[in-house]
């Protein structure tokens, strides 16, 4: 999947369990996560109601500098995960028999 397709999946399912998406634009800043999803910690599998998504076409690795960015994130206890791919989002944002 492009990393277009992937965001496109992410907003999708977020919308649908009814999360909100922002993209994110940072000033100054280059190799920080891509989207800040808002969501209630029990409709995913990240135990917190905001998390920063990095998206990657599949295959696609993150480069040293935004490894770098993630781990000075989540020392300041954020939350960073990293997803390049529909199952990526099947994994941290589930559908319930309920959505």
């Amino acid at each position: 999947m492009r990393e277009r397709e992937v965001a496109a999946a992410l907003v999708k399912r977020i919308n649908r369990l009814g999360g909100e998406v922002r993209k994110v634009k940072w000033v100054g800043l280059r190799s920080s996560p891509d989207r800040v999803v808002m969501i209630a910690p029990h409709l995913t599998l990240v135990a917190s109601n905001t998390v920063w998504v990095e998206l990657k076409a599949t295959g696609e690795e993150c480069t040293l500098a935004q490894k770098r960015e993630h781990t000075r994130m989540r020392r300041a206890y954020q939350t960073v995960i990293v997803i390049d791919s529909q199952s990526g989002v099947d994994l941290y944002f589930p559908l319930t028999n309920e959505d």
